[in-house]
């Protein structure tokens, strides 16, 4: 089996779990790390022999770049990497600005003969594909999407990059109907203003649209769980008959299924016939999983 050639770029919690994902994997194998400084390496837990790398190109032959950076950064280290006609796949959380960002990275990947895959994780991710299948089911209806209680990686990253704040801890806790509160506990870092990093919180667009809660405490390590959940339930109508009820629900560890998720939208980009970045929603299932089609289908079908 000629197995795809990996690389990822940042090394945080999803990067280390989109590793052990790509080792699980058996037709996967990681050329190596990226990362700004490598002599941060031994840091970040970067086990020994894992080639480590300031640059992609380093890294020689690269099929596939999954980036394991904030949601901010992905729309400029993809349009590069895809310029080099490197396929990638980012966990870009920011729902608003997916579809904007898309288009732009569209017409890099096009140029460059590469596919990319945009928001590839659970929410926006396999979260979007359930409620695109729930309104298959019943077209007419409402859906609602609640989250937690657990750990938001991508709001706990955006508090992180607030100046004045040491470190972060950002919880959704679900109060139905699709609306969320976000409990924020903040280590400040000395001789800063509590009142100005609350206000830059509460402003910041991860969170106007939400009640937010900004708590200052002494010690963030202290309270740190990388669980969370969704609750998905759709009633609507199929055909003409109404009272069609769907449910799903999860409880997960948070960067443990980002990263699988994108690793598996990673073997996704290298069976695309067609360049270009695309969402989960426009992937068949099936280009997902390891193994032949004919065997899939007669297993899952």
């Amino acid at each position: 089996m000629n197995k795809t050639k990996t690389a990822i770029i940042g090394y945080g919690n999803i990067g280390r779990g989109v590793y052990e994902a790509i080792c699980a994997a058996p037709d996967m194998d990681c050329a190596g790390v990226v990362i700004r400084d490598k002599t941060t390496a031994v840091a970040k837990g970067i086990l020994p022999g894992l080639p480590v790398a300031e640059h992609i190109m380093e890294l020689g032959v690269v099929d596939v770049a999954f980036l394991c950076v904030p949601s901010r950064a992905v729309p400029s280290v993809a349009d590069e990497i895809l310029a080099r006609g490197i396929n990638t796949v980012d966990s870009y959380d920011m729902h608003s600005s997916i579809f904007d960002v898309q288009k732009r990275l569209d017409k890099t990947a096009k140029e460059a003969n590469a596919v990319g895959i945009i928001a590839a994780g659970w929410d926006p991710g396999t979260d979007s594909m359930m409620r695109c299948i729930f309104e298959a089911a019943a077209p007419h209806g409402l859906t609602y999407t609640n989250f937690g209680p657990g750990m938001s990686m991508g709001h706990t990253v955006a508090v992180k990059a607030i100046a004045g704040v040491k470190d972060a801890l950002s919880v959704t806790i679900p109060l139905g109907t699709s609306l969320h509160r976000r409990m924020v506990y903040i280590e400040l870092q000395q001789g800063v203003d509590a009142d100005t990093v609350t206000t830059a919180i509460k402003n910041d667009p991860y969170f106007a649209n939400d009640e937010t809660h900004v708590h200052i405490v002494d010690d963030v390590a202290m309270l740190q769980d990388k669980g969370h959940g969704v609750n998905m339930v759709r009633k609507g109508v199929s055909g003409m008959t109404d009272n069609q009820l769907f449910e799903f629900n999860m409880r997960v560890n948070n960067p443990a299924l980002t990263a699988q998720v994108m690793v598996s939208a990673g073997r996704a980009s290298t069976r695309q016939k067609v360049a270009g970045c695309y969402t989960m929603l426009e992937i068949p299932p099936i280009d997902m999983l390891a193994g032949g089609r004919e065997a899939i289908i007669r297993r899952m079908v």
